[in-house]
């Protein structure tokens, strides 16, 4: 839930940088109604692509499911072009990227996170440089990228202890509420709110009408929320 989390702030960033208007509520949106067969759009790509990236330990077969338009050739030598100490490596990919692609700043962010995972043997890409970055960082080079780099991970993993202190509290609720329900995969609905960042009714392995009951029943019991304040189309997350 941490990392989908994350990764929502990470597009948001780079949809900001972008100049785009999307935000929070846009960006789900964009990835969860989406229907069969239909395409995302550049804001929810961004997003689709950190998502993607940090949903299973890290590897070039990964990164290249987010990165789709890039080849497995490119990210390894992009990934190779960081050296040294854990940040000043995902500065030098960052950078590396930008050089090739200066348009790629999805690309480009997903892989300083992943060369900074891999220096820290992480076993998952962690979105936080995005959000602690400016745009005008994203065009500077040398040591003014790298200390840039430096200032994100603090502001951002400072912001991502808070997350997850808030993210914690909030699971264990959900896990001690959870014996309440009586709806038949009530426990496997369950466990996708604790994965997920936002999840539609009709995500759950439930029936139309028995999941939007178990969603408003978890919202009554204080355990998601409704992150739309629509009627319809609603989506709900811890």
């Amino acid at each position: 839930m941490l990392r989908d989390r994350l990764a929502l702030r990470a597009a948001k960033a780079c949809v900001a940088f972008s100049g785009r208007p999307e935000r929070a509520r846009e960006l789900r949106d964009a990835l969860h109604l989406l229907r069969p067969g239909d395409l995302p759009g550049p804001a929810g790509g961004a997003y689709l692509a950190w998502r993607r990236a940090g949903e299973r330990p890290v590897s070039i077969k990964v990164l290249g499911r987010g990165l789709a338009t890039f080849e497995p050739g490119q990210i390894i030598t992009w990934l190779d072009a960081g050296k040294g100490r854990p940040v000043n490596r995902a500065a030098m990919v960052l950078e590396a990227v930008l050089k090739q692609a200066p348009r790629a700043d999805v690309p480009a962010l997903i892989l300083a996170d992943a060369a900074l995972a891999q220096s820290l043997g992480w076993d998952y890409v962690v979105p936080l440089l995005a959000a602690g970055l400016k745009r005008a960082d994203l065009r500077s080079q040398s040591d003014d990228l790298r200390l840039a780099c430096h200032r994100a991970l603090i502001s951002s993993a400072i912001e991502a202890v808070r997350l997850t202190a808030d993210l914690t509290r909030r699971a264990a609720h959900l896990k001690a509420v959870a014996p309440k329900l009586r709806a038949k995969a009530a426990g496997a609905a369950v466990e996708m709110f604790l994965v997920r960042d936002a999840v539609a009714p009709s995500a759950l392995p439930l029936p139309d009408r028995a999941a939007r009951r178990l969603c408003d029943r978890l919202a009554d019991l204080g355990a998601v929320r409704e992150l739309t304040g629509r009627d319809t189309f609603r989506l709900y997350g811890v």
